[in-house]
């Protein structure tokens, strides 16, 4: 045996006992499926041997990665060096990687494909927030839960990673679920299937790979692959992802990439898409010239023409008189405070959780609002539901609506109003029945801890926005409860 070679049945720092190896990374460490004989949990062990110096960076990866906690990364738990050896201890997912899955089903279809890049998005997002890189986004650390979480592990991020290697890491995320082969060379020592790839090297496109890929899935996917376009930040990739995968199977409707707006490229990919962009942008601009000319010569006009600009009034549209439509600008996330916020407990709720409203808005991943334990998912029949109600202090156009909550299974909406009723049981009761749901008026179970609310009417304004929870999932105690760890609005 190989002086510092694990062994399976063999207890680490007196605690970790290590039940199988279940394979070796790209890096050439070793995992092994372990238990925390302590807390009499299910662990995974990354262990690499020598430890030391050449250790050092895994190490310090993990613990920069236990200072994230997000619903898409796996926890890690401990971090220890003995020099001969060593390893990281991090949260066991009851799942598969996504090399796994599609060695055993083959391409995941584009829905798939997309909710799992939109996950791994939303996790880089939280890591490059804090200042750091991942570094090891490939479909061997990207696992999928046996109860559909997707979640990102194993961050070993050197010197020679950024920012940019995670982004475009996603759209081999993309790549790889759609036609299972890896575009990127860098993977190497693993088995993955390389990507066909013409005489420059470059991989082939998706679609010239497998029939029933959207075209502007498989434009998003090279783009994120082509060095000549600039990568996006993490936040607007997860958003543009989310944008997708809100839309199903619906991709011819979902419009341009609205990250692109604020990118600056090289010369790109020379496809029907980017060209017709391209010539938007530049009637855009003649008409903004023609419209600032008329403004400046009629500003000595009795009648001024009306604005039309987002929040000055006026108008809700983004319609010129004369037929001719702007170009809407990219949705940004709206900031929220405490006094912005409220809970609302219709009748027959007591009204004790008023002061938690406020800690879905801090942006502070260790306070959260939760709901206190029910005999019955539908609160025990005791009220109608609870929910945060937000008053943006003025009219606004909204894009999307965000929450991130401990668990599945959540029935929940989004209802608006115009007004506030009062901080009181009959005001909350109002609120309840006299609110509209946005969309279609119907109310589903969350499938995943992020769920983004869209369907707001463009040409409409809205001040006061209600996030409704009516059915709770089973806590581990047998009754329900959940955490709302979040809540973000965008909009214009």
């Amino acid at each position: 045996m190989t002086f510092g070679a694990p062994t399976a049945g063999e207890v680490l720092a007196e605690r970790y006992q290590l039940e199988e190896h279940v394979n070796d990374d790209s890096a050439g460490r070793q995992v092994w499926r372990g238990i925390d004989v302590i807390l009499r949990r299910p662990v995974a062990v990354v262990l690499r041997y020598p430890g030391g110096a050449s250790a050092a960076e895994m190490l310090q990866a993990a613990v920069d990665a236990s200072r994230v906690i997000h619903p898409n990364l796996v926890g890690v738990y401990d971090a220890i060096d003995e020099g001969a050896r060593a390893y990281v201890v991090r949260e066991w997912v009851d799942g598969e990687s996504l090399r796994e899955l599609v060695a055993t089903d083959g391409p995941l279809d584009p829905g798939r494909a997309t909710a799992i890049a939109h996950s791994i998005a939303d996790a880089l997002a939280a890591v490059h927030a804090t200042g750091m890189v991942h570094g090891n986004v490939h479909p061997g650390t990207t696992l999928i839960g046996d109860d559909g979480r997707v979640v990102l592990a194993d961050a070993r991020a050197d010197s020679a990673d950024n920012v940019e290697g995670d982004i475009r890491a996603v759209g081999g995320i993309l790549y790889f679920a759609l036609t299972g082969h890896w575009p990127h060379t860098e993977v190497g020592s693993s088995a993955l299937p390389d990507a066909n790839r013409d005489a420059t090297g470059a991989p082939a496109a998706p679609r010239q790979i497998r029939a029933g890929i959207p075209a502007y899935l498989d434009d998003l996917t090279m783009d994120l692959l082509d060095t000549r376009v600039a990568a996006p930040e993490a936040d607007a990739l997860a958003a543009e992802l989310a944008r997708l995968d809100a839309a199903e199977e619906d991709y011819e409707d979902v419009g341009p990439l609205r990250f692109a707006q604020n990118t600056t490229t090289e010369p790109t990919r020379s496809t029907s898409k980017i060209v017709i962009g391209v010539a938007a942008l530049v009637v855009i601009a003649v008409i903004g010239l023609v419209f600032g000319i008329r403004a400046i010569s009629g500003s000595n006009d009795d009648n001024p023409s009306q604005t039309t600009q987002a929040n000055t009034g006026g108008q809700d549209s983004a319609t010129q008189d004369d037929g001719a439509t702007q170009a809407q600008p990219t949705p940004k996330k709206i900031p929220l405070n405490a006094d912005m916020v409220r809970m609302v407990d219709p009748p027959d709720g007591d009204r004790r959780q008023s002061d938690r409203a406020k800690f879905t808005v801090d942006d502070d991943p260790e306070t959260v609002w939760s709901t206190e334990h029910f005999n019955q998912a539908n609160f025990g029949h005791i009220k109608k539901g609870m929910g945060v109600l937000i008053n943006l202090g003025t009219p606004r156009q909204l894009s999307e609506v965000t929450v991130e909550t401990s668990s599945p299974n959540v029935a929940m909406d989004i209802r608006t109003g115009t007004q506030d009723f009062g901080d009181n049981s009959a005001g909350d009761k109002k609120i309840v029945d006299t609110y509209k749901k946005l969309g279609d008026g119907g109310t589903e179970k969350t499938e995943g801890t992020r769920e983004v609310f869209s369907g707001f009417n463009p040409n409409q304004k809205y001040q006061y926005v209600l996030v409704f929870l009516t059915e709770l999932p089973k806590s581990d105690d047998g009754r329900y409860q959940v955490d709302v760890e979040k809540i973000e609005l965008t909009g214009y």
